[in-house]
């Protein structure tokens, strides 16, 4: 049975453009494709009919060589492929890449690359929130150019070693393998003309200052995103995002704890054994704890809702105070006398005024005579 003629079978005539070849393509295959035409041996070979028109009329080598010798033209540079010979498979790649950006031709349109920015501050910062200004590298678009890589007044023009589809067929006997296209690496596009300011990119190198929001009560290692602040897409594509990675100083008090707030607290001999107040600072000012006597070291006073309010939290963490009782140093002749009598006094109780000290010493002569 005799071929159709390819323009009739897409419904178009010779003088068609690029762009009707591929609309005309893609209305049949949605129309006669076989998932759609379940049991219809007719509106299988209808879609294999249109495939096989499709690949000659949108490849402009073979379709200057069916113009002129018509179907004697392309049987051989067609590798003598039967339609539907590569599977459905480069049918979806045609009209379903087509339809949402991947199909021949944009293969190189890429979304710009997402950048990642360390930011430190301090506690008080993240607690409180603050605004701040960051300076970035990045990729932009040129504007120059406006993105495309041609010298104004100039354009991209189509490859021609593709044809402009991005891709290249290579024949090995009876199997044909389609690979992008070295030339252009898959735009389907030259620059015969580059941009001088980009040399052809379409991209450039800049700096950029932004104004970043910190939230109040943002933790170590939280992200903020700054949609579209990213480097710049490729050939059109769209830009990435700017990912502000929050880090938090060490403090000269403070350490955190996710919303809770941890401090060291020396006190003397003196207290620890009377007992007394003393103040404390807190990031809303300074507060007063009560130190009951015979306090001993690693106690922890616990100030309710004296932390932080984390970004998701509902209330306020706490500020846990832990007692350290310090040894006092560069005594006085004085102080030295006071402290031996003291030490010779409770020589004598030992177990009434250092249980602890007398309950561990009886541990240890047990330990030893066992």
């Amino acid at each position: 049975m005799a071929k159709r003629d390819y323009y009739e079978v897409l419904g178009l005539g010779r003088d068609a453009s690029e762009d009707e070849i591929k609309k005309s393509y893609r209305r049949l295959a949605m129309k006669f494709h076989p998932d759609r035409n379940p049991d219809n041996p007719k509106a299988e070979e209808s879609f294999k009919e249109a495939k096989e028109a499709y690949e000659i009329l949108s490849d402009a080598n073979k379709r200057a060589a069916y113009d002129q010798y018509g179907h004697a033209g392309v049987d051989a540079s067609a590798g003598g492929q039967g339609p539907g010979f590569s599977g459905f498979a480069d049918a979806f790649g045609d009209i379903f890449g087509d339809i949402f950006g991947g199909g021949r031709g944009r293969s190189n349109v890429y979304r710009g690359a997402d950048l990642r920015y360390n930011l430190e501050v301090t506690l008080e910062e993240a607690a409180r929130g603050t605004d701040t200004k960051i300076r970035v590298p990045a990729l932009e678009e040129c504007e120059t150019c406006h993105g495309t890589g041609a010298k104004p007044g100039t354009q991209p023009v189509s490859c021609p070693t593709c044809g402009g589809h991005g891709q290249v067929r290579m024949q090995q006997g009876f199997f044909s393998i389609q690979q992008t296209c070295p030339k252009c690496h898959g735009s389907g596009k030259v620059v015969p003309t580059p941009c001088s300011t980009c040399q052809g990119a379409g991209r450039v190198k800049k700096h950029k200052t932004l104004a970043v929001k910190i939230p109040a009560g943002v933790d170590e290692g939280d992200r903020i995103r700054l949609s579209g602040e990213g480097e710049a897409g490729a050939n059109g594509g769209p830009p990435g995002d700017l990912y502000v990675v929050i880090h938090i100083r060490q403090h000269a008090v403070f350490t955190r704890d996710h919303n809770d707030l941890h401090c060291e607290m020396p006190i003397s001999i003196t207290t620890a054994a009377l007992g007394g107040e003393i103040e404390i600072p807190t990031l809303d000012g300074s507060a007063k704890i009560k130190i009951p006597a015979e306090t001993q070291t690693g106690k922890i006073f616990r100030l309710r809702g004296k932390g932080i309010k984390g970004v998701r939290s509902a209330q306020f963490g706490d500020l846990l105070c832990h007692v350290m009782v310090e040894t006092p140093v560069n005594l006085t002749a004085r102080q030295k006398e006071l402290l031996e009598e003291l030490e010779a006094i409770s020589a004598s109780h030992e177990g009434h005024h250092n249980p602890r000290a007398k309950s561990w010493m009886d541990k240890v002569k047990e330990f030893f005579s066992a």
